[in-house]
């Protein structure tokens, strides 16, 4: 009989240890699952609503700081995209289509809609079909979350300037509210004075501008076909949110030009190349590889934006695409030249 008790006694210490341990490993498990659950409820909180996924959510209003282009947050922007052609040569491609594609496919961060002006049914002769065209790359922009280079492509702006200043004033009312807005005054003039014809100029349109848009950017074209960025040293305009124009083609400008471009860039003025390409400057010739990659280390190193040219099927080698590829994008690589190829790579690697 003791003995029975001695074990029963035993059994009953045994039971209670393994229900304490059953039930501090209870406790432990359900401190483990609150733990978990808060750790999720936290990581839910603390996690952002959207991922950024287009230029303009990235940047923001775009404004100038010095020699420098910046976002909303004060830091440099380099914009890299595409030109398209003149609209009235090349509007099978002023389309959405075409801007999606370019966004999604290319990785631009903007589009330069090129309003043709003097010739062949461009805007001097047939403004309502131009804007239309324009308006609907604008939208697209807008749509797709870009920036749009808006630009009156021209060679004798200073002839027509109460036109230019009737097509901004319509762009900036319309438009001005966007920040994807960039207007571009004057694409390459000519031999033509910086201080007794350009910079007035500029001053009449970018004055209409204002009365609708009192913060987007202005790019001003500089002599001889956009290339004497120099010439703007100490006599730049008034309005604090304006660059200067810098075109080039690889092929044909090198060292002395980038050379120029530097000095006005020491010179705290804020260059845009708003159109470039890799051939020799008629637009067609041999693409010097070389070049194109030193000028692009120029760009990147000066965190300057750019547009290339361009969007067309135009049998010359600066043409992105080969002939008969379609406005509505959606090119394989077979339609695409070898200089679209190449300016494709470069936005695809660095967008």
């Amino acid at each position: 009989m003791k003995l029975l008790k001695v074990v029963f006694t035993f059994v009953f210490i045994v039971f209670l240890g393994c229900s304490s341990k059953a039930e501090a490993v209870l406790e432990t498990e359900e401190t483990l699952e609150t733990q978990k659950e808060e750790k999720e409820e936290k990581e839910e909180i603390e996690a952002p609503e959207s991922i950024i996924d287009t230029a303009v959510e990235e940047y923001g209003q775009l404004r100038v700081d010095g020699k420098n282009m910046v976002d909303e947050n004060g830091d440099p922007v380099q914009l890299r995209g595409m030109s398209l052609f003149w609209s009235q040569w090349m509007g099978e491609f002023y389309t959405k289509e075409t801007v999606k594609w370019l966004k999604d496919d290319w990785n631009i961060t903007v589009i330069r809609a090129s309003m043709g002006v003097e010739d062949d049914g461009g805007y001097l002769t047939n403004a309502v079909i131009e804007k239309a065209k324009v308006f609907e790359v604008i939208d697209a922009a807008i749509e797709e979350g870009i920036y749009v280079l808006v630009d009156w492509h021209s060679h004798h702006a200073e002839d027509h300037v109460e036109d230019a200043k009737s097509f901004f004033a319509e762009v900036a009312e319309k438009y001005g509210d966007y920040p994807n807005i960039i207007y571009e005054t004057y694409n390459e003039p000519l031999d033509v004075s910086w201080e007794a014809v350009l910079k007035p100029y500029h001053e009449a349109v970018v004055a209409e501008i204002r009365k609708y848009d009192s913060d987007n950017i202005v790019v001003c074209g500089t002599r001889n076909w956009s290339q004497g960025v120099s010439e703007v040293i100490g006599n730049k305009l008034a309005d604090s949110n304006i660059m200067y124009t810098l075109h080039y083609y690889a092929s044909t400008h090198k060292e002395d030009l980038r050379t120029d471009a530097q000095t006005a860039l020491d010179n705290d003025v804020p260059l845009f190349v708003t159109e470039y390409g890799v051939t020799e400057y008629t637009g067609d010739g041999f693409i010097d590889i070389v070049s194109v990659e030193e000028w692009w280390a120029f760009l990147d190193a000066n965190a300057i934006s750019w547009c290339n040219w361009s969007v067309a099927d135009k049998e010359e080698n600066s043409a992105a695409l080969k002939p008969g590829a379609s406005g509505l994008g959606g090119w394989p690589l077979s339609e695409i030249t070898p200089s679209g190829q190449m300016v494709r790579a470069e936005m695809k690697q660095k967008n």
